[in-house]
């Protein structure tokens, strides 16, 4: 019998319900027997503990915490998690159910259940890192969803509710939440994916179209599967990765003697790093063709999640497709990094919002979706869509995401210059030396190992995306193309595809792409003058060009289009500042690198094939880069 080792998380945030790695470090579960928590006269709720059984047998810990209040009528909120059940009561020690599990926003009247999945924690079975669905990749009777499904079965039979079930959970119990959507219980009332993990391959997670997290993966991977009770942290010789990863060379041949048969999602990775059945397999936007039910779902973004950054836009396309009423499939983004709509979200690194935009979220978007559709009150509908406008620190509303505008092309010019206006020119191009034993880092250095007990290096790790590139853009092997100071603001919403013409001496090649609002210098804030803010940006591996499936080399010395999709935005360009790409072919140690010369699997590259090559990025009439989004003029 095979099962999935698919998508994971990587040691995720301040979020609710036991999510949060760097608590759950310090609360270990060490035996199914040992009493969460000792109640005390003043709790104004009880705590039970279930072993709820599945069809198959197995049993699964499940706390279940129930206001004193509660009149039996009162809905369920429910999340399952690789990350330790435990986890709900890891906030301050309180009397209060809304203090323990942070949620005194929503109010006093919900019962909250969370839940190890298989393997986890108190809970039996086997773990599998992101079991497959049942099918060619497990034929086994039960999988998350079926898990779901027995759940809330016995949740509704044997807890006294209003006889509604909402599940929601942030990044990996995002995923999580999905699987109880592709067969979904008739008591699921409602279901809120935060940052879900959608496709590890694509944009979540252990690649970027191709393009290998390799130290993200490994550092995870070794936590959670060296242990299933507790979180076990490898011990590096050295803490600047950039270093560390340069050392290590081609990471399959590097780390495979450093794990062992426990870590079998490491193999699977190492085994298929092309886009092939199992990615495919757990990808969750592909599970949506024919729904038997649409529940009414929120889907929550965060416009530069450092983790996550694709999977809430595509599933929400994905389900979008069946809502033709337009009132059940929600989309909401804020100006986020992974988990933040759990913090107070007033800005991220040097990048203020005006206001605390994730309280605004919870309490204008969260809780009266929840009370609409859990409580049934006659609470108003939310809008369809509610994201909000950075460069201008607004929440707007929409029917549909992205909405209505027109699509614009942005090209690269032989001058290096941006323009709407396409190339005139014959055979330009500019060139570039890309060396791997030279890599372009992702941040400034030192690029630390994200340690939960230190600060600075989770700070690092959450405002990456949105650091000042200025770090980058004076290398020979980073070039950048900019326009003029915009006369009128330009507002960006939705997807991005960068159109990349490019050649290379090598037979492989990575391309990176940045869309960059510059800042004017002076600004009003002496931080932000001349502030290189990556509006969007992402990473392709070359060898994917023709076929996500079956890599291929690349032809030397010949020009060929590259298709990249660039991240979601929502972004107003002010007057007076200026548009930059920036195009580079290594973004390390985040990214592992691509030794240009075309090896069957670059996780085992020899050193040998490590070898720097010319590129060359062509912008002339025949052959024209651009990048193409949407804009709204409208304001």
């Amino acid at each position: 019998m095979r099962h999935s080792h698919a998508v994971s998380k990587n040691l995720p945030y301040s979020m609710l319900l036991g999510a949060l790695l760097c608590i759950a470090f310090s609360t270990i579960a060490d035996a199914r027997d040992k009493s969460l928590r000792e109640p005390v006269p003043g709790d104004d709720f009880v705590i039970r503990e279930e072993m709820i059984p599945m069809r198959d047998g197995v049993k699964l810990y499940t706390i279940i915490m129930v206001p004193k209040n509660s009149d039996g009528h009162l809905p369920i909120m429910m999340t399952r998690t690789p990350y330790d059940a435990g986890g709900i009561l890891a906030g301050p020690a309180s009397t209060k159910l809304g203090v323990n599990v942070g949620t005194r926003f929503l109010g006093n009247d919900y019962i909250y259940v969370s839940q190890d999945i298989r393997g986890r924690f108190k809970s039996e079975g086997d773990y599998v890192m992101f079991r497959h669905p049942i099918g060619p990749l497990n034929d086994s009777d039960t999988d998350h969803t079926t898990d779901t499904w027995d759940t809330i079965e016995w949740l509704i039979n044997n807890v006294d509710s209003n006889g509604r079930v909402g599940v929601w959970g942030t990044s990996y119990p995002g995923w999580l939440t999905l699987a109880a959507l592709k067969d979904p219980h008739p008591a699921l009332a409602a279901a809120v994916p935060f940052n879900p993990v959608v496709d590890v391959w694509k944009a979540d997670d252990w690649f970027h179209w191709g393009a290998f997290r390799g130290a993200f993966a490994f550092g995870f991977i070794y936590s959670m599967q060296s242990r299933t009770d507790e979180f076990t942290r490898y011990p590096y010789e050295k803490f600047d990765f950039y270093q560390l990863m340069m050392e290590y060379g081609a990471l399959g041949s590097a780390l495979n003697d450093q794990l062992d048969e426990r870590h079998e999602m490491w193999t699977r990775i190492v085994e298929n790093p092309a886009y092939g059945p199992e990615w495919q397999a757990i990808a969750a936007d592909q599970w949506f063709d024919s729904p038997s039910r649409l529940v009414p779902t929120l889907h929550v973004h965060g416009f530069w999640d450092q983790e996550d950054i694709y999977g809430s836009p595509a599933v929400y396309a994905a389900l979008e497709k069946h809502d033709r009423k337009n009132d059940t499939n929600f989309f909401v983004a804020g100006p986020w990094y992974h988990g933040q709509h759990f913090a107070t979200g007033d800005h991220l690194g040097d990048i203020d919002f005006d206001e605390s935009t994730s309280v605004r979220f919870r309490e204008d978007v969260l809780k009266p979706f929840l009370r609409r559709y859990l409580h049934g009150e006659d609470a108003p509908a939310i809008a369809p869509v509610t994201v909000f406008e950075t460069g201008v620190n607004r929440w707007r509303e929409f029917e549909k995401w992205p909405p209505a505008g027109d699509t614009v092309r942005l090209y690269l010019q032989a001058d290096g210059k941006l323009s709407f206006d396409r190339p005139k020119g014959e055979e330009s191009a500019t060139h570039y030396v890309s060396d791997p034993a030279n890599p372009v880092p992702y941040a400034p250095r030192p690029n630390l190992a994200v340690n939960y007990d230190v600060d600075v290096t989770v700070d690092a790790w959450r405002t990456w995306l949105v650091t000042d590139q200025r770090f980058a853009d004076h290398r020979p092997d980073v070039v950048n193309w900019i326009s003029e100071p915009l006369q009128e603001p330009l507002t960006i919403r939705g997807g991005l595809t960068a159109h990349v013409f490019a050649e290379t001496t090598g037979t492989d090649a990575d391309w990176v792409v940045k869309l960059i609002d510059v800042f004017p210098d002076p600004a009003p804030g002496l931080v932000q003058s001349g502030y290189q803010f990556m509006v969007s940006g992402d990473i392709f591996r070359g060898r994917y060009r023709e076929d996500y499936e079956n890599p291929q080399p690349i032809e030397p010395d010949v020009v060929l289009e590259y298709t990249i999709p660039l991240p979601h935005a929502n972004h107003t360009i002010a007057k007076g500042h200026r548009l930059m790409v920036q195009i580079q072919s290594t973004w390390f140690p985040l990214y592992d690198r691509n030794p240009q010369t075309y090896v069957e699997s670059i996780m085992f590259a020899p050193e040998e094939a490590y070898q720097a090559q010319t590129h060359s990025i062509h912008h002339d009439r025949k052959n024209a880069t651009y990048i193409e989004f949407r804009v709204d003029a409208s304001q």
